[in-house]
């Protein structure tokens, strides 16, 4: 009889981890990375390291007055995403993000969940949610707007679809925004390109999906005469020698990690190289988005850029 008890019970045991296991989700996943992100950010201050001075925006479309909203489609996790921006004389005033369940109910709401974060990464939805909408309106510019420790997955979903209602802002366009997440990527080639130079340099993007894969990542840093940053030896030598590595490296490295990835979630940061990371990351985002869709339109951002005043 005892010994019925105690097999019962190891079987019962065995079924908790399990279920436990099962359902892991994508803050809790990115909670096992919060020692190594944590790392990583401190080695990078090389990246911003300038003493902070007055800037101006000198490039980059004006916002136009007006509500902008976007939502996911489908549930992941119980939860999905739904993001207003609200613009007034030309600036973000309200940043409106949110996860919620098919009752409407906020991920902030859950406290046996945010209990849970707290103790595995040091922040749960109540505290990174708010920090993140006071960010985005602090800084008026997605890739301004920091990671939040235990919190890197949310944070880089954030950045990428307040980028996009920046650009339909931008171009004053209302229509909400439906991102069909999780859906199967469609064949074909998707492109992205900023429209801005900043420090001589702008982004160009492009992803080849084939059989519902990522088989290609081409993501570059060019000047106006079409040259790569890779190519330019001396800011090469000079970033590697600061930071531990340049463009040489990185962007190949970058481009690597999303075919063998599949997703820039799963990627690991590249120690050095934070700020032109997220840059990828949320461009890359945007560009998945974009092949959920099957939409193979260039992506034209008008990228904020500023300069010292």
């Amino acid at each position: 009889m005892k010994k019925k008890k105690l097999i019962s019970g190891l079987a019962i045991l065995a079924m908790s981890s399990l279920l436990l296991v099962a359902c892991k989700s994508d803050d809790q996943k990115e909670a096992e990375k919060t020692d190594a992100t944590q790392e990583t950010v401190a080695k990078d201050k090389e990246e911003s390291k300038e003493e902070a001075k007055e800037m101006t925006q000198v490039a980059g479309g004006e916002l136009k007055d007006g509500t902008y909203t976007l939502e996911e489609k489908n549930y992941s996790n119980d939860y999905r995403t739904v993001f207003s921006i609200v613009v007034k004389d030309g600036k973000i005033t309200e940043s409106n993000y949110d996860n919620v369940n098919e009752a409407g109910e906020s991920k902030v709401k859950n406290k046996e969940y945010d209990d849970m974060m707290k103790d595995k990464s040091g922040t749960g939805p109540s505290e990174f949610i708010p920090a993140l909408n006071e960010a985005l309106v602090d800084k008026q510019n997605a890739g301004d707007v920091e990671v939040v420790t235990g919190a890197t997955h949310s944070t880089d979903s954030f950045k990428n679809y307040a980028q996009q209602l920046i650009q339909a802002a931008q171009a004053g366009n209302t229509d909400k925004i439906e991102i069909d997440n999780g859906a199967d990527l469609k064949d074909g080639t998707y492109t992205l390109e900023e429209k801005n130079y900043s420090n001589d340099y702008r982004v160009v993007f492009s992803i080849v999906v084939k059989d519902g894969k990522i088989a290609e990542s081409n993501y570059d840093n060019v000047n106006e005469a079409g040259e790569s940053k890779a190519d330019n030896k001396e800011y090469d030598d000079m970033m590697k020698d600061k930071a531990g590595t340049g463009p040489s490296e990185f962007i190949p490295a970058f481009n690597k990690g999303l075919v063998d990835k599949g997703a820039p979630a799963e990627m690991d940061a590249v120690t050095g190289a934070t700020h032109s990371f997220h840059t990828f990351q949320m461009y890359a985002e945007q560009l998945i988005n974009a092949a959920e869709k099957g939409n193979t339109d260039k992506i034209e951002v008008d990228n904020i850029v500023m300069a010292e005043k």
